[in-house]
């Protein structure tokens, strides 16, 4: 694994950990009406502590679209997930809860599970897909299946809402770093003028979009452990469909390595459901705008 390649994914997993607990802390002060509504940005644009959250989101995605740069999806995105331990580490700092059990089991089984899928699997890059169709069946399962967990989540959004909107985001996101990885290799072959020709960087904006309001939409109607969960399994499970199924990403495929490649991705996602739900994460819910104007 190229060391620099390590330090940008480690370094933006970090930053987004951070800053995931700091906009939960402020979304889960906005009023109910804002719910999937853009108007909820605008609200929550007007508190310090939710900006601080999105500059540290935004360096993470800049640092995250680098590590992509110069890795395979397949790779980076294993290692993005790790952004869970991070917000356990500032969660733990502002609850005072200890680890226990339950979250040294979580730590042990998300870090054990990239290992073994990043060993195991030895991400490499390949040629990419140029059929059309391949791209656009995948990319087109990922956003219906985050229409389809939104629209549900509009029914529920106070019992398992919260949830399935996280699960959309992360679908959203993985596609975005495949997009984005895209955009960064046109940008390297073309310049600027072949970057902003094609429709990539354009789709990563929007995925951006669309997927903040589902997360903050999500942090905004329950504690940051009934979502951040979902996210962070849903994201790097969606990346790397998109690697192998498109950008030309390879895995090794012997009986041996996709067992431990399984295992590991199994590990990845019972680690970051443990953590997810470990005490330490911030509770509350939304709580009205008296409170929301308050922050």
């Amino acid at each position: 694994m190229p060391v620099t390649v390590l330090l940008l994914s480690v370094g933006a997993a970090c930053c987004l950990g951070f800053g995931f607990v700091l906009q939960q802390n402020a979304a889960r002060l906005a009023p109910l009406s804002d719910f999937l509504s853009p108007r909820l940005l605008l609200d929550l644009v007007r508190v310090p502590r939710w900006l601080a959250g999105i500059g540290l989101m935004v360096c993470g995605m800049a640092l995250g679209a680098v590590a992509l740069g110069h890795g395979e999806v397949t790779l980076v995105e294993p290692l993005l997930a790790t952004n869970l331990l991070f917000a356990l580490a500032l969660s733990r700092h502002q609850t005072g809860q200890r680890l226990g059990r339950q979250g040294w089991a979580g730590l042990a089984l998300l870090a054990g599970g990239v290992t073994a899928f990043i060993v195991a699997g030895r991400p490499h890059g390949g040629t990419a897909v140029t059929d059309p169709v391949r791209h656009w069946l995948i990319i087109g399962v990922m956003l219906g299946g985050a229409l389809l967990l939104t629209a549900y989540a509009k029914r529920s959004r106070l019992s398992a809402g919260p949830a399935l909107l996280a699960l959309a985001a992360g679908l959203l996101y993985g596609v975005q770093d495949a997009l984005t990885r895209v955009s960064g290799q046109r940008l390297s072959a073309d310049g600027w003028a072949g970057l902003l020709a094609g429709w990539q960087p354009y789709g990563v904006v929007a995925l951006g979009v669309a997927g903040l309001v589902l997360v903050q939409s999500a942090f905004e109607t329950a504690p940051l452990r009934m979502s951040l969960p979902a996210l962070t399994a849903a994201q790097p499970l969606a990346g790397i469909a998109c690697g192998v199924g498109f950008l030309g990403d390879r895995l090794h495929t012997d009986a041996g390595a996709l067992a431990w490649e399984a295992g590991g991705l199994l590990g990845i996602v019972v680690g970051v459901v443990l953590l997810g739900l470990h005490p330490a994460m911030p509770r509350g819910g939304a709580a009205g705008e008296r409170e929301f104007q308050r922050a």
